[in-house]
């Protein structure tokens, strides 16, 4: 079977490596041309990802075509795709881009076609969403068994990708039993760890729970270390005694950041509120806001120690180091550490950034000023604010 991938980001492009590199011809639809054509060419354009250099240049061209055109796809019997879905400034999903490619595909599903959906998704998407997006387009019927609709969650983590795919549990399931079936089958051929669920609805709830989870850790990891900050204890050192094998403190932070765990919560969070359940969500929403609101507690901290300085307080260099929303990776969804170095500027103070990531010239154009921790008076690095000697 020739497989499509639709969407050849961060998540996309390691799966269709993997693919490739078990024997399947695979096509992978992306609408980035020049990202097209680096692939082809056997350049990888996601550097950062161990393994996927390999890969590509075993691949590229040859068993993984990409292409900015659907139709290059219709001989496909499966497609999976994993394009991105974003949430506007309600934190209410914008299904735009998913919609999208649901539709092209829909326009080249053939009878008897298989897609499988990976995006992480608020419960029902698939059924109810992507099945009438594809039969609309199609004139095929998923009920009369016309065409398969699974789902299956991607469980990576940026620059770790080919080993989890490679390693880490994965589960799949369909939004009916033959489905489900079909669709296991093809997986389990490309991915050694792959378990079958009973549905499709319960294989996206499982991926936003895992969000849920650590979101709502990392808001009790803060809140513990702002108490332990109040009563004069060392948080850390609590921590290391107070983890074992049934307790784990994750670290505080500054908040969360990324496409994914400050995001997921909110699927779930918005589906109560339309069914007027507020009181099944409050956790989460009282995790999500914790977390948000850690930028204006270092906020504060930073402000009591610049005044604790022998210098005027818009004088103190205050140098809030790295910006990306995790290390190692080059991004700023959702960056917290960013949000913060805004928030301080929107304060008056005199604001600097640094990341290994980014040059000088990059952060100047993101109207951000660059400076070397070790030429600042204040410095922030994760949750540890230090002066600088």
């Amino acid at each position: 079977m020739k497989i499509a991938v639709i969407g050849l980001g961060k998540a996309g492009l390691p799966l269709a490596g993997i693919i490739a590199d078990n024997g399947f011809e695979v096509i992978g639809v992306d609408i980035d041309g020049r990202r097209c054509e680096a692939i082809n060419n056997g350049k990888n354009p996601v550097p950062e990802e161990m393994g996927l250099d390999e890969l590509i240049k075993m691949h590229g061209g040859k068993g993984l075509i990409a292409t900015a055109n659907y139709e290059d796809a219709n001989d496909c019997g499966m497609f999976i795709i994993i394009v991105p879905l974003f949430t506007d400034e309600n934190n209410n999903p914008d299904f735009c881009i998913l919609e999208s490619a649901f539709r092209n595909v829909g326009k080249i599903l053939r009878r008897g076609g298989l897609v499988v959906l990976e995006t992480t998704v608020p419960p029902m998407t698939t059924e109810k969403l992507a099945r009438v997006w594809l039969e609309e387009e199609s004139g095929l019927s998923q009920e009369q068994g016309e065409f398969y609709l699974a789902y299956s969650p991607e469980r990576i983590m940026t620059g770790y990708s080919i080993s989890r795919l490679r390693e880490f549990p994965k589960v799949i399931g369909g939004v009916d039993e033959e489905s489900g079936k079909r669709a296991f089958e093809i997986y389990r051929k490309f991915i050694p760890d792959l378990h079958l669920v009973s549905s499709a609805r319960v294989a996206e709830f499982i991926k936003l729970m895992e969000g849920c989870y650590r979101d709502v850790n990392i808001a009790l990891a803060n809140e513990l270390f702002k108490i332990a900050s109040e009563l004069g204890i060392d948080f850390y050192e609590a921590r290391e005694y107070a983890n074992h094998e049934y307790c784990h403190i994750h670290l505080p932070s500054t908040g969360v950041g990324g496409h994914c765990i400050p995001v997921y919560p909110w699927f779930l969070i918005k589906e109560m509120e339309k069914r007027e359940r507020f009181s099944y969500a409050r956790l989460l929403r009282t995790s999500r806001e914790v977390n948000d609101e850690m930028i204006n507690y270092w906020a504060e901290k930073i402000v009591l120690e610049c005044m604790r300085l022998n210098k005027p307080l818009n004088e103190v260099k205050i140098c809030v180091k790295g910006i990306t929303f995790r290390e190692g990776v080059k991004e700023l969804y959702h960056s917290r550490n960013l949000a913060l170095a805004n928030l301080l500027s929107e304060k008056g103070l005199n604001v600097f950034v640094y990341d290994e990531l980014y040059s000088k010239e990059e952060v100047e154009e993101m109207g951000l000023r660059h400076l070397e921790p070790e030429k600042a008076d204040l410095v922030f690095d994760c949750s540890e604010l230090r002066v600088a000697t």
